[in-house]
């Protein structure tokens, strides 16, 4: 018993006198804390203070002295010094003569508008001569462009870095062999070590060392940048009598036959690249025809006008923008269900108007529609002109950059993602929602659907209604890559049908199949045949298929469909 009270005292003895060392500790870390946070604060300060100082140094004429400004900013870290050294290699560096304040400036209508370097204010407008540009010489570019370079290759944005290796590949120097060689060691990321590497080479292979140009050969081997290819042609040349222009055979040689392997791979390069542009294509195709796939597989109706179904939602698309300026970058989540409201409706309008009454007498069918694809495009030209302008927002801006030899634009990437998820989603509503098991009832047996109890004529509406408004979708996804205009339907609606009969009429995976493969095989026809031969071989082809078979590759299966 009077161990157990020993132990507890000295237990709660333990935890006073950890409490009381945890409470001593705690200001004195809070104390460290505020330190460092005061060190940091008056570190910034000190390095805003001094690029101050130094940018106002700029305003001397001694060029000499400028260079040792530049080299001093180098060794500092504000993120004002990179904009403020382009601007001076520009060119577009002033200083104002009253108070010496270094300013860029833009032009004004009563003279120039300043802009301070250090605040990045807008300052008051005064006379164009009331501001002098800070002068440079060729030594000056020199420096500047070797500082820009270390800066840029230094900074913790592997974009920044990437992009700055690119530009040292288009405009190789030798004064930055140093600098670029200091760079490509210590670089941790591949992309960025290779493009330095590729940079480098091209400045040493025109080094007077036959060494350096053998390596510079090599590296330049292993690069499919258009620079690299260029000089290893270069080196590679014969002349007339089958010898060697450069005069290092053993360097001609390397490159001639390093050539050889570069173009095989650019080979493969441009043959993905044309594969990627041909599903992007058939994207395209397939967003136009999938809605006309189901229109012309349920009810067996040639609509002419689907085409303007396409259109009205293009300017849906530039009509949610002209509304809601603000929100560009959410533009194209706003327009989809905008889009296949507005033509999904013009769909069940014109079914319920026009096409109930001609069931049955196809030709007329495709005379109305026809007449009334020419009065939507009338009544569209009434509202806005042709070729009006839809912004694409900044994530769907821009290339995607593989390498130095192949590049995807982005918009496309997600046009094909865009109409894959379209086709998952139309695939789902018509196997497990009621509505795709009556249409698909329909277009299997009409007869004995309605006998069953389906209403096949609001089926009809829906249907027709249904896949307007996919091509209302379609026409948001074709705004990102063309002009918006009234006759914008009629560029796909003769494609759109070849997708429908060469796939299969009503059959989705014939839909996808066809659309892919009419936009790869034009993608690869264009650049032999032209754009013109290429559809007419292609239209051809598509005859001569249904010849062969006439329900196309994936036929429907049902009674009524093979009556």
């Amino acid at each position: 018993m009077k161990y157990t009270k020993s132990t507890a005292i000295l237990l709660l003895v333990s935890i006073l006198v950890m409490a009381t060392q945890s409470f001593a500790q705690a200001p004195v870390a809070e104390a460290q804390e505020e330190s460092v946070t005061a060190e940091e604060t008056v570190g910034s300060e000190a390095t805003a203070l001094q690029f101050e100082t130094l940018v106002s140094q700029l305003t001397q004429r001694s060029f000499s002295k400028k260079a040792k400004v530049i080299e001093q900013l180098t060794q500092i870290k504000d993120p004002r010094i990179l904009p403020t050294l382009k601007v001076m290699l520009d060119g577009d560096l002033y200083y104002q003569k009253a108070d010496d304040q270094i300013v860029t400036v833009q032009n004004a209508a009563d003279g120039v508008q300043p802009t301070s370097v250090i605040t990045g204010q807008l300052l008051a407008v005064v006379g164009k001569r009331n501001v002098k540009k800070v002068t440079i010489n060729n030594t000056l570019r020199r420096e500047l462009r070797k500082a820009i370079a270390v800066l840029e290759l230094s900074d913790v944005d592997n974009d920044v870095r990437r992009e700055s290796a690119r530009n040292l590949i288009k405009s190789p120097d030798a004064d930055l062999r140093d600098t670029i060689a200091q760079s490509a060691a210590s670089e941790t990321d591949n992309t960025v070590k290779h493009l330095l590497e590729v940079a480098l080479a091209l400045i040493d292979i025109d080094s007077a060392d036959p060494s350096l140009r053998l390596g510079a050969t090599r590296k330049l081997g292993g690069a499919v940048e258009p620079e690299a290819v260029a000089v290893l042609k270069r080196l590679a040349q014969r002349d007339e009598q089958g010898q060697f222009v450069e005069p290092d055979n053993a360097v001609a040689k390397l490159a001639e036959e390093r050539l050889k392997s570069v173009e095989t791979k650019l080979s493969f390069f441009k043959f993905s690249e044309n594969l990627l542009f041909g599903l992007s294509l058939g994207s395209v195709l397939l967003l136009a025809a999938i809605g006309l796939a189901i229109t012309f597989g349920v009810m067996g109706v040639i609509n002419m006008a689907h085409g303007e179904m396409i259109m009205l939602g293009a300017y849906t698309t530039f009509a949610i923008q002209q509304l809601f300026p603000s929100l560009i970058d959410i533009s194209l989540f706003l327009a989809i269900p905008a889009a296949f409201l507005v033509s999904g409706s013009a769909g069940v309008l014109i079914e319920r108007l026009v096409i109930r009454h001609l069931y049955g007498r196809p030709l007329d069918t495709l005379l109305a529609t026809f007449g009334i694809s020419l009065i939507l495009q009338q009544a569209v030209r009434t509202y806005r002109a042709n070729n009006v302008p839809v912004v694409t927002p900044d994530w769907m801006s821009g290339s995607w950059l593989i390498n130095g030899a192949m590049s995807v634009t982005l918009n496309r990437v997600y046009i094909l993602l865009f109409a894959l998820f379209v086709l998952f989603m139309l695939a789902l509503l018509l196997r497990k929602t009621l509505v795709g098991l009556q249409m698909r009832a329909v277009t299997q047996n009409r007869a004995m659907a309605t006998s069953m109890g389906i209403r096949s004529n609001w089926v009809d509406a829906l249907t027709f209604g249904l896949g307007s408004g996919i091509a209302g979708i379609a026409g948001v996804a074709l705004s990102q890559i063309t002009n918006v205009g009234p006759n914008l339907g009629q560029s796909y609606i003769i494609d759109s049908f070849m997708v429908v009969v060469f796939g299969g009429v009503g059959n989705l995976l014939g839909t996808f199949v066809g659309a892919m493969s009419l936009g790869v095989v034009n993608k690869f026809l264009e650049p032999v045949t032209g754009a013109v031969i290429g559809k007419i071989i292609v239209l051809i082809f598509i005859i001569l298929f249904i010849q062969w078979r006439p329900r196309g590759l994936f036929a429907l299966k049902g009674r009524f469909v093979e009556d």
